[in-house]
C-alpha cells in the first residue's frame, strides 16, 4: 500500500532457529503496508536502547518455561522483559507472559478444560487425566484409580515446553509398563479416534482447521510393552509413521465427522479462560461415542498452511491495539481470564479463514 505513514513499530523476538523459517521479507511488506516498522530485538541488550515500540510480539515460550525450572540466563531475560514491559503499560502484548504460563504446563490447562461445563454440555472433553511426581508406581495406580484414568494411556512432560522432549510421549498398555514414566508427567487417557486429528490455529478472531495423521487405535494390553513416539514425526501433514497406519479389525470405514459448532465453541472458552491472542489446539473425534476430544494446547503454533497468516496476524494486532487489550491471569495460577470488551465484541464473530484466497503469496510461518 503506496503512501502509508510508519508511524507504528513491532517489536518482534522469535528464536534464530524459528526466525529463520520465517518469510521476513513477506512479513516486513505486510507490516508496512499496515503502517508498521519491523524491528527483531535482540534480548541480550537493553530493551529500552531497541525502542520505542508500541508492540511486542514473541515466541518466548522456551525462554519462559526454562526460567520457572530455574535457568538463570533465562531468569533474568525474562526479568528484564517483564520489567521493561511494567515500564511501559501502553505496549500491546502479544501475548502476556503470564496467560502463556497457563500453556506450559498440562496439568493446568487440562485441569481447566475439565471443570469448563459448558464443554461437557456439548460433548467436549479433555480425556481424563493425572499428574505423576513420584516413580512410586503403587502410588500412581492409587492416583489413576481415583482419576479415573484408564488404559491405555499416553504419558507426556508436565512441562509442555523448553525442550525436545516436551514432545516425546509414550503410549502406555498396562500397570507394568508404568515403569517407563518420569516425573512430573501427565497420564492420560487414550481416545481411539481412527488415526486422524483435526488441528485448529488461531490467530484473534480467526481459525484454520487442518487434518492431520495421528495415532491408530490401541486397546489395554497386558502383553504389550510401552510404545515411544515423538507428536512431530507421527503427526506432520506428510508422516508415513506406521503407528498410524490402522490395524485391519478397526472401524477404517466409519467416517468420523468434525463438528464446526463445537470447534467454536472450544474457542470461545479458550479465549475467555486464557486469553491468548495466537494459539492453536488438537481435536480427536472418540470413534465409539462422536465426542470432541481436546487433546492439547499449544501457544504460537506452526502456522504453515494458515492462509493469508501475515495479513490476519497484523488485523489482529490492530484490532488489539485500538481496543487497549487487557489480558491477565490472576495470581499465574491455572485461572487465567480474559477481561475486556473484545472479548464481548468479537466472541460471535468466528472467522473460518480456510477458504481465503491467498494475496501474499505465503500461507504462514512454521516457527513450530
Amino acid at each position: 500500500m503506496d503512501g502509508v505513514t510508519h508511524n507504528k513499530t513491532i517489536g518482534l523476538w522469535m528464536s534464530n532457529k524459528k526466525s529463520q523459517k520465517l518469510n521476513w521479507k513477506e512479513f516486513i511488506k505486510a507490516c508496512a503496508s499496515h503502517g508498521y516498522n519491523l524491528v527483531r530485538l535482540d534480548l541480550d541488550r537493553s530493551l529500552e536502547d531497541q525502542g520505542p515500540i508500541n508492540v511486542f510480539l514473541h515466541k518466548l515460550t522456551d525462554v519462559i518455561a526454562a526460567a520457572d525450572q530455574g535457568d538463570p540466563k533465562a531468569s533474568i531475560t525474562i526479568s528484564r522483559v517483564e520489567q521493561y514491559l511494567s515500564n511501559h503499560p501502553n505496549i500491546t502484548v502479544i501475548d502476556p507472559l503470564d496467560n502463556v504460563r497457563i500453556l506450559l504446563n498440562r496439568y493446568c490447562y487440562y485441569s481447566i478444560l475439565q471443570n469448563e461445563p459448558s464443554l461437557h454440555q456439548q460433548g467436549i472433553f479433555t480425556p481424563s487425566f493425572a499428574e505423576f511426581t513420584t516413580t512410586n508406581i503403587e502410588i500412581n495406580i492409587e492416583i489413576m484409580r481415583q482419576r479415573g484414568v484408564k488404559f491405555p494411556v499416553i504419558c507426556k512432560p508436565t512441562i509442555a515446553h523448553g525442550s525436545k522432549s516436551a514432545h516425546d510421549m509414550i503410549v502406555i498398555f498396562n500397570e507394568k509398563g508404568l515403569y517407563v514414566c518420569k516425573p512430573p508427567c501427565v497420564v492420560q487417557s487414550f481416545v481411539n479416534h481412527n488415526a486422524v486429528l483435526h488441528k485448529v490455529f488461531l490467530i484473534g478472531d480467526r481459525y484454520h482447521i487442518c487434518e492431520r495423521p495421528s495415532l491408530k487405535n490401541f486397546y489395554a494390553s497386558e502383553d504389550l510393552e510401552p510404545i515411544y513416539y515423538s507428536t512431530g514425526e507421527v503427526c506432520k501433514a506428510d508422516s508415513q509413521s506406521t503407528l498410524s497406519i490402522l490395524d485391519p479389525h478397526d472401524k477404517a470405514d466409519i467416517t468420523l465427522t468434525l463438528n464446526e459448532d463445537k470447534i467454536k465453541t472450544i474457542i470461545r472458552i479458550l479465549r475467555k479462560r486464557i486469553g491468548l491472542l495466537l494459539a492453536g489446539f488438537d481435536v480427536v473425534i472418540d470413534n465409539v461415542t462422536g465426542g470432541h476430544a481436546v487433546i492439547d494446547i499449544n501457544v504460537y503454533p506452526s502456522y504453515d498452511n494458515f492462509p493469508n497468516f501475515f495479513e490476519h496476524l497484523l488485523d489482529s494486532i490492530e484490532e488489539a491495539e485500538s481496543r487497549n487489550v487487557n489480558k491477565v491471569c490472576n495470581n499465574g495460577d491455572c485461572n487465567g481470564v480474559y477481561e475486556d470488551e473484545y472479548l464481548g465484541h468479537k466472541m460471535n464473530g468466528l472467522i473460518n479463514v480456510g477458504m481465503d484466497p491467498i494475496r501474499f503469496g505465503v500461507t504462514g510461518m512454521n516457527i513450530n
